[in-house]
């Protein structure tokens, strides 16, 4: 008799070879630790692992570009500290300098000199501060700009303003910014000031009150007023006339101007002589405010405050944020603009997330001496920190305003430094890893991913001799 077909070999081999390959898919998985090694073990959820593996690795690069965000910000912000101690050490000198009754020329140039060197070092600071090839403090890593046109001026910009390219951007000035003015309608005379009269002036909190004295004449009344009120440190000066003594003695109308543009300062004036100064005798009369400057920066909306206006045309706007200051005392002819603007945005961009498009950016203003404590009026033209001169009591006296709007500079950018790395970098980073919990464990789900625990694997290679002992009890 012959056997043709053996049914019950075929049957024990094709069970032999199910079991071999099972058990090599188990072994498998032990050995990676992945229930997912290949698409045809489980098509669906390998598209999902493969998503959450790689949304897992990108939250994971995240975090690490997040720290290195805020390790570069530490950078910015502790050499700006320095930057702060030497402006601090600056005004000690500028005090010294200042009290001409006891100091001479030697203790002068000694001032100058070591001032001097507080300027090289700021500088020092500003060009070589960097975070491995990046330099942080010498206004590469913020928007630039150039600006041609008469009493135009670039101040600083934000992050979300976008290059102008070389053309640039169309500057129009429709309206020049005004400060707050008052003019009497009732002159000084010299029996007004031998009636010993009384005027208050009031401004931010801050009082003048003046008494002329019987017997000086009117230059000198004038002189005593406008010394009281640089006293005080009321932001109001006196308008002086011009001229030869005998045009100063005449009779004079007086006019008080405040020393700041725009529509918020103001102050508030009152006379015992009604006209002088208050149209109602004694009765204090609040000053008309200033005008804002107006006008577009790209034929988009901008936002004038004082001399500066600023780019607010929203989200998306060419110069949003960008900064320019009008001088002018009026604006250009009607049809004219009054300039332009070159602007490149350098601003500093940290990928912080774990898709596209998830960016922050941050903007570091240079702190080179010739940019801090511009834009302040002084009788000595000293332009910025870079160019005070204290040889001279006058030229120490002006230095103190510029050098408080130059602590304020540094004190500005450091506040604007730890709020973006506080509120932006590091809130970001505690979601972040907030996040990398929840997706790291849903992807182990996903896919068995085994660790180094040794119980988990003796489980399996448990479940496996289980699984052979019953197929070869089937047999």
């Amino acid at each position: 008799m012959r056997i043709n077909t053996n049914a019950n070999a075929i049957n024990a081999h094709r069970n032999l070879i199910n079991n071999q390959k099972m058990q090599g898919k188990t072994l498998e998985k032990l050995s990676s630790g992945l229930k997912i090694n290949r698409g045809a073990d489980a098509p669906a959820q390998l598209q999902i692992s493969e998503l959450l593996r790689a949304q897992t690795a990108g939250v994971k690069q995240a975090i690490d570009n997040s720290e290195m965000a805020i390790s570069l910000m530490q950078t910015g912000e502790a050499a700006l500290d320095e930057v702060s101690l030497s402006l601090v050490r600056a005004r000690q000198l500028a005090i010294h300098a200042a009290n001409e009754a006891a100091n001479d020329e030697m203790m002068l140039q000694a001032d100058q000199q070591e001032f001097d060197q507080i300027v090289s070092s700021i500088d020092r600071i500003s060009k070589n501060t960097q975070y491995g090839n990046k330099f942080l403090l010498d206004g590469s890593g913020s928007g630039n700009g150039v600006t041609t046109g008469k009493n135009l001026s670039f101040v600083n910009a934000g992050v979300t303003g976008r290059s102008s390219g070389v053309y640039g951007y169309d500057i129009d000035i429709k309206q020049a910014s005004t400060r707050s003015t008052h003019t009497g309608t009732v002159a000084l005379t010299q029996q007004i000031i031998d009636a010993e009269e009384q005027i208050t002036i009031t401004e931010s909190g801050r009082k003048v009150n003046f008494r002329t004295t019987a017997g000086t004449n009117i230059e000198q009344t004038m002189n005593q007023l406008s010394n009281a009120m640089k006293e005080s440190g009321v932001n109001v000066e006196l308008v002086t006339p011009k001229g030869d003594s005998a045009i100063r003695n005449a009779p004079q109308t007086l006019t008080l101007r405040h020393t700041k543009y725009g529509s918020e300062p103001f102050f508030q004036v009152s006379s015992n002589t009604g006209g002088l100064l208050s149209s109602v005798a004694n009765v204090s009369e609040r000053v008309k405010n200033g005008l804002d400057v107006a006008g577009e920066i790209a034929k988009e909306a901008a936002r004038g405050r004082g001399q500066v206006l600023t780019g607010s045309g929203g989200v998306g706007s060419k110069a949003e944020g960008i900064a320019i200051r009008y001088k002018g005392m009026n604006p250009p002819p009607a049809g004219q603009r009054a300039g332009s603007l070159t602007f490149t945005q350098n601003s500093l961009k940290f990928h912080i997330g774990s898709n596209s498009n998830q960016t922050t950016s941050v903007s570091f203003k240079s702190s080179r001496a010739q940019n801090l404590g511009s834009g302040v009026d002084n009788d000595s033209g000293f332009s910025s920190f870079a160019d005070i001169n204290l040889m001279t009591g006058t030229g120490a006296r002006d230095s103190l305003d510029i050098i408080d709007k130059a602590i304020n500079d540094v004190a500005a950018n450091r506040g604007y430094m730890g709020a973006f790395q506080k509120n932006t970098l590091e809130s970001n980073l505690n979601f972040l890893r907030n996040a990398h919990e929840p997706l790291a464990l849903s992807l182990f789900q996903c896919c068995w991913r085994y660790g180094n625990p040794r119980r988990l694997v003796w489980i399996r290679v448990l479940q496996c001799w289980l699984r052979q002992i019953k197929r070869q009890q089937a047999f």
